[in-house]
């Protein structure tokens, strides 16, 4: 101990300007230890808070993994259990119905493995990957575990499809890899998996109630993104639907479907965060493609939208 205070001294000394050291401070900027002591279950009687991440359009499970890693980081000793998805990993081209039930399985069988008490569940979905989500939502086998939602954490998801894409270069990109791959997905996603617009996956699941059940519903999007439209991952008009007089009321008719339930719900916040990424001049830029992704691997992004809001909606 006395060679520590003798080593401080002499590093005053050697220092042209004058400081002080953390340790000195009579009080910390936090009082939450870095290493949190073990957990007490009988703190927990309500059961555990189980974050499922799904990924979106050919990804995998560790697409999200930094987006656990800064919760985890931002909570330390709350009762988090993270369930990473890859039951869809090998064909996310799939249709919906068939990767529905692949989540639904894999939820299930996650919660009975570890004999789990829940006492909230969460989702977090990248891309695709949230109308997987919604989905799940509406079926008879997860009825149960409606009570228990708390948020809902949607990262540039096509709620709304990618109809209106004002990127003719990634509406291109996305029919020719429909067509090559025969994806059933791809296929729902621009309204073309019936000849009657009221009558496709998207506009049903519209309909059938979901979101509502949440405490928290964050749609979190941005305009740099060409891959999702902007007004898609944000549930809302956009011009080009104004003006569409054959689609463009149906497509009025899903937002209405999507976002009245939430206005209903007196225990439920909608909240919609815009994203404006630093990006390069680069090709995936200009494609749209790295705003896509930045909401998966930047860290500048990540640590800023939990430190600022993100984290308050998993306490």
């Amino acid at each position: 101990m006395f060679s520590f205070y003798k080593a401080k001294e002499e590093l005053f000394k050697e220092l042209s300007f004058q400081a002080s050291l953390y340790s000195d401070l009579p009080l910390l900027a936090s009082d939450l230890p870095y290493f949190p002591p073990e957990e007490d279950d009988e703190e927990f009687d309500d059961g555990i808070h189980l974050v499922v991440c799904v990924h979106g359009l050919d990804g995998n499970s560790a697409d999200l993994r930094l987006v656990k890693t800064f919760i985890e980081l931002g909570l330390p000793g709350s009762r988090l259990d993270f369930l990473m998805s890859e039951r869809n990993q090998t064909d996310t081209f799939a249709d919906f119905d068939m990767m529905t039930d692949r989540l639904l399985d894999e939820i299930i069988q996650h919660i009975q493995l570890y004999n789990l008490t829940i006492g909230r569940i969460s989702f977090i979905g990248h891309s695709l990957g949230n109308i997987i989500i919604r989905s799940v939502l509406t079926r008879p086998r997860f009825r149960c575990y409606l009570p228990k939602l708390h948020t809902f954490l949607s990262l540039s998801g096509p709620h709304l499809g990618t109809l209106y894409n004002n990127s003719t270069l990634v509406s291109t990109g996305l029919w020719l890899m429909q067509k090559l791959k025969k994806s059933g997905s791809l296929l729902q996603l621009t309204f073309r998996d019936h000849v009657d617009p009221r009558k496709t996956f998207l506009y049903l699941l519209s309909q059938k109630p979901g979101l509502q059940f949440f405490k928290n519903v964050v749609l979190v999007a941005s305009p740099q993104d060409r891959y999702v439209p902007f007004h898609s991952a944000r549930i809302e008009m956009c011009k080009t639907a104004l003006k569409d007089r054959t689609t463009g009321p149906v497509y009025t008719e899903m937002i209405n479907n999507l976002l009245q339930p939430l206005v209903e719900a007196k225990e439920c916040r909608l909240i919609r965060q815009n994203v404006f990424h630093a990006l390069p001049n680069t090709a995936n830029t200009l494609i749209g493609r790295a705003a896509h992704i930045a909401v998966l691997d930047s860290e500048l992004f990540l640590e800023k939208f939990f430190l600022v809001a993100g984290l308050n909606y998993f306490k």
